[in-house]
This record gives C-alpha cells, sequence and structure tokens, in this order.
C-alpha cells in the first residue's frame, strides 16, 4: 500500500459528510469510502468500519462488496482482529493470516477470498461506544511499519467526527427478532466461506450443498451452519431412493 495518493480529509469535509448524511449508516458509508480512498495508493484500499453501541447490533460500513463479506465472516464468529481493536482498544496486526493461530477459523476463511494479511485500529469515541477501521490487504507486507502509523493517525483523525455523528443520530433500536435473522445470516455466510475453501467450489455450489446437507438431515440451516464453524464436517446428502 504505502501512502494514499490524496491529501487527508479536511474538518470542513468531514463535517459536511455529516450534515449531508441522512442518517448514520449513510455517514459512516461515507466515511468509509474517505478512508478507502485516502489510504489506498493505486486503487482504493478494501476497508471499513465497525461501531457498537450498548443493546444494539453492530453497524458496520465496508468500502466494497469485498470488504463487506469478509466483516461478516468476522461478526459470524463473533472474534477476530476488528472485534479484538474495537472491544480491547489497541490496535491489532495480521502480517499474514495463513500462518496466525489467534483466530483459526476466520483466517481460513478470509484466506479463501484472497486476503493476505489484516490491520485494524481502534477509533476513539465517547463512552457507550466503540469502533475500529478494518483494513485488508491482497498482497503481503502491505503493512509495515511507517503504514500501520499512517492508518492509526488516520483513525485519530476521524475519531472527534464519528463522536459528533454519535451524538447527532441515536442509535437505531432493533427488534430482537431481527436481531437474531441478522445473526444468524452472517454464520451462514460464514459456514459457505469455508464450505468454499474445503470443496475448492463456487459461491452457489457452497450454498447448494449446505442446503442439500441441512435436508438430507432434517436440521435446520442454522444449526448446520453453526456445526461446520465448530469444526463439523459437511454431511452428505443422502443417495436418492
Amino acid at each position: 500500500m504505502g501512502s494514499g495518493t490524496g491529501a487527508p480529509p479536511t474538518p470542513e469535509q468531514l463535517q459536511d459528510l455529516l450534515l449531508e448524511s441522512p442518517g448514520f449508516t449513510d455517514f459512516l458509508l461515507g466515511l468509509t469510502t474517505i478512508s478507502a480512498t485516502f489510504l489506498g495508493s493505486s486503487e482504493p484500499m478494501l476497508c471499513a468500519i465497525t461501531v457498537e453501541r450498548d443493546g444494539t447490533p453492530a453497524t458496520v460500513a465496508s468500502s466494497g462488496a469485498d470488504a463487506r463479506r469478509l466483516d461478516e465472516k468476522q461478526y459470524a464468529f463473533d472474534d477476530g482482529p476488528c472485534l479484538t481493536a474495537l472491544r480491547h482498544g489497541t490496535s491489532v496486526l495480521v502480517p499474514d493470516v495463513a500462518n496466525d493461530d489467534r483466530w483459526e477459523h476466520y483466517a481460513s476463511a478470509v484466506s479463501g477470498e484472497g486476503i493476505k494479511a489484516v490491520l485494524a485500529v481502534p477509533i476513539a469515541t465517547d463512552p457507550g461506544a466503540a469502533a475500529a477501521l478494518n483494513c485488508y490487504a491482497r498482497t503481503s507486507g502491505v503493512f509495515d511499519e511507517a503504514t500501520v502509523a499512517e492508518v492509526e493517525r488516520h483513525a485519530a483523525s476521524i475519531s472527534r467526527i464519528l463522536r459528533l455523528a454519535l451524538k447527532v443520530h441515536p442509535p437505531e433500536i432493533y427488534p430482537e427478532h431481527l436481531r437474531s435473522a441478522l445473526k444468524s445470516r452472517a454464520i451462514v455466510d460464514a459456514a459457505v466461506a469455508l464450505i468454499m475453501i474445503q470443496n475448492r467450489c463456487s459461491r452457489e455450489r457452497a450454498m447448494e450443498l449446505l442446503h442439500l446437507a441441512a435436508r438430507a438431515t432434517d436440521t435446520r440451516l442454522h444449526t448446520i451452519a453453526t456445526d461446520i464453524l465448530q469444526g463439523a464436517s459437511l454431511p452428505s446428502p443422502k443417495p436418492p431412493a
């Protein structure tokens, strides 16, 4: 990666973003896009910003579909570099995903997406909330000392506007059934990613295998997915009678 190609966002630009965003999710998406553009070199970096507030599901904004899938995998396991940075307030660097044993299943899932390294940096917030900036790299050796320092400086520079946004936009209250649905979807997505790796198949084929296993064993899709994430093998479909 290295230094971004453009100047860092000015306080005025960040204030305009907050004023023009109709909701917190829209603001966070804009802030993530700005971060990805600034931190990227020839092209934007894969970035995501995660915010947790007491009593509500996390709000995650991703710079693209690839980054969104990577973050959904992390939340399915309820553990990983970004969540560690967010919950403990310290930067987390995974220089080589393939050889990292701190988050074995998560590492396997993101490796299947072609990710070589991950950097997660906390963003300071007021009490009652926590946030982190997550950056993904498809090549090794990207997050050197200078780059880590640059990402940490950027995270510090957007802390103030994020704190303002949290005050301006109240938390969205999700019904309990919707919370469960969101978590269930993330678990299924993570299981699909592992099936893709284990069977060297497409996402569509992995989803088909998961549904076949659920029907063959008369088990809920969420239960099968949870078992797979915990190390179980994919049940084989029953042969036709």
